[in-house]
């Protein structure tokens, strides 16, 4: 039983850790990318550096072999003016300087073969890192996409975006007024002002009278008057 309890417990743990993971895979797989990314640049400076040292290593094979063909040319000379001793010193250094000759071509030798290998795995790496960056860029927008979905499926969602359409179409309809209204005051404002002006231009004698003055209403009064007489 005691048994039964643990593993039930630890089958547990793994379900919470499995969901934790899936819960946060996003930022998990950005961080893992961004990790990759930097042993990656690692791998690189590596390259460079193997590169450079074997530049250095053809330059020292260049001076040994050099001084090889210096030493020979001397112990020669040394043999010919019958100095076998100096000879011979030159002959023990030539042997020195041909070991370290064969031993800077083995390296040149690893350190090609190292480069070669540093470089096609950088390949790969950033052909791998680059495929893992779209599909993360992938990922979080279906991620966005899917919190969007979730958000319109819910009710309160649906609701939310039914009072917004309501209010935009009150606003709607409040703007057309107000641009109604200001239209009437314009056109009402602008035959005002023409009446006036025709009534100043009236009263000023020019043109027909807009009415009956107080001189026309006595003199029909008076004409009534005397009719009536």
């Amino acid at each position: 039983m005691f048994n039964s309890i643990l593993t039930l417990i630890r089958g547990r743990a793994y379900d919470a850790e499995q969901a934790f993971i899936d819960r946060n895979a996003v930022p998990l797989l950005a961080q893992q990318i961004r990790e990759a990314a930097s042993a990656i640049q690692s791998a690189r400076r590596a390259v460079a550096i193997a590169i450079a040292q074997n530049e250095q290593e053809k330059s020292r094979h260049a001076a040994v072999v050099g001084r090889i063909t210096d030493l020979e040319t001397r112990a020669v000379a040394a043999l010919q003016k019958g100095s076998d001793e100096l000879a011979r010193e030159a002959a023990e250094a030539i042997a020195q300087l041909e070991a370290e000759r064969d031993a800077s071509e083995k390296a040149q030798t690893q350190f090609v073969q190292t480069v070669g290998k540093l470089k096609a795995t950088v390949r790969t790496s950033e052909a791998r890192l680059q495929e893992l960056q779209r599909g993360e860029r992938l990922a979080r927008a279906t991620e966005q996409t899917q919190k969007l979905s979730a958000a319109c499926d819910d009710n309160s969602g649906l609701a939310t975006l039914d009072d917004a359409e309501e209010t935009l179409a009150r606003l709607q309809a409040y703007q057309s007024r107000c641009e109604i209204a200001a239209s009437a005051m314009k056109e009402m404002n602008a035959a005002s002002r023409q009446a006036h002006i025709i009534e100043k231009l009236a009263n000023a004698g020019c043109g027909a009278p807009l009415g009956p003055s107080a001189d026309d209403v006595l003199a029909r009064l008076r004409e009534r008057m005397n009719s009536a007489a």
